[in-house]
């Protein structure tokens, strides 16, 4: 392996002290043109890279924030991750991006590593519902942000979408297409984006003189195509079958169309769906699926200029803030037709 090449190497051979390097690096307009060109000439050809972990020890703090996600396979949270590194990049600062698979002990690994490494502060969508992850990382004193979860504002800073309101969106729209048989498929239920999502479709039924239990529950472990697949399995073997459908998210509701078709069954002419997160896939399925869009980019990007802003110049006037922005159902073919006679 090539040697690393130190500072001193680079003042040695410009011919100048390690202070007028440190300069030019940092500080270029102290140093004189002619010096700073012979500086720059010898680190291009040294190969030099500044430390990033020696200026951060000197800083006092590091231009690195984390953001810790449920499921970097959803592409809702690849746009969560677009929004937060706009924010940053803007700020100067960069974003290391990391995946807890919904696993509370990766998620207690990398916020240990956040610890060790000592980032500006953390972006995170907790998987672990206890909260004893995240109670002990605080000790660190590293500022953190809620994405996609509310947390009181009192604790922290947390940017989400209201998914009571998303639900009630899905379910009313598929009750005003008609239905009155509507199975909801989920992640596992103490994820309060799919307790809450639930909620919101208990709500809309209940706004129509139905009983809660109008509306079948399959949960499965995973937010996944895969989970979504299992799921279309278990709702085709339902008897009397749901006319409707409503997933927790996009990738379920696209593993529940595979389903579906494999067994030939219509949507939205035998069944109607619904998803969430509107991910760029919706709209491309064999059936362009309906779902409740999340401004996830939004999301993203207002947490990072709220951690930002925490951990700046300006931090002693920060006062945490509990956003809540608004879902939007996008209406699409697989929700559309109207119940066949006799359904």
């Amino acid at each position: 392996m090539a040697r690393a090449v130190g500072i001193k190497e680079v003042a040695r051979q410009a011919g100048v002290s390690v202070g007028t390097v440190s300069n030019v690096i940092n500080r270029p307009e102290s140093v004189s043109e002619e010096t700073r060109a012979r500086v720059l000439a010898t680190i291009e050809r040294l190969g030099y890279v500044r430390s990033e972990s020696a200026r951060q020890l000197r800083a006092g703090r590091s231009r690195i924030i984390s953001l810790l996600v449920l499921d970097m396979a959803n592409p809702f949270f690849v746009d969560v991750a677009s929004g937060a590194e706009r924010a940053a990049r803007e700020a100067g600062l960069g974003v290391m991006v990391c995946n807890s698979a919904q696993s509370p002990e990766e998620e207690a690994e990398y916020l240990a590593l956040f610890s060790e490494q000592r980032v500006r502060g953390v972006l995170v969508t907790p998987a672990d519902i206890s909260g004893r992850n995240l109670e002990s990382f605080r000790r660190h004193g590293i500022p953190f942000v809620f994405v996609d979860r509310v947390v009181p504002s009192a604790e922290g800073c947390s940017v989400s979408v209201d998914d009571v309101t998303g639900g009630t969106l899905a379910a009313r729209h598929l009750l005003d297409q008609g239905h009155r048989s509507i199975a909801y498929v989920s992640g596992p239920m103490q994820l309060a984006q799919c307790h809450d999502r639930r909620t919101g479709a208990v709500r809309a039924l209940r706004e129509a003189g139905l009983d809660d239990d109008a509306l079948r529950h399959v949960e499965v472990e995973r937010l996944d195509v895969a989970a979504g697949r299992d799921a279309g399995a278990r709702l085709l073997g339902m008897s009397p079958r749901p006319t409707a459908v409503f997933c927790a998210n996009d990738l379920l509701a696209l593993g529940v169309l595979q389903a579906l078709y494999g067994a030939g069954v219509s949507v939205p002419g035998d069944v109607a769906l619904v998803g969430y997160d509107d991910i760029e896939f919706a709209a491309a399925a064999a059936v362009p699926l309906t779902s409740v869009r999340q401004p996830a980019f939004r999301m993203g990007r207002t947490a990072a200029e709220l951690l930002i802003e925490e951990t700046g110049e300006a931090a002693g006037a920060h006062r945490h803030q509990r956003i809540v922005l608004q879902p939007e159902l996008v209406v699409r073919g697989s929700s559309l037709a109207r119940l066949r006679r006799g359904h």
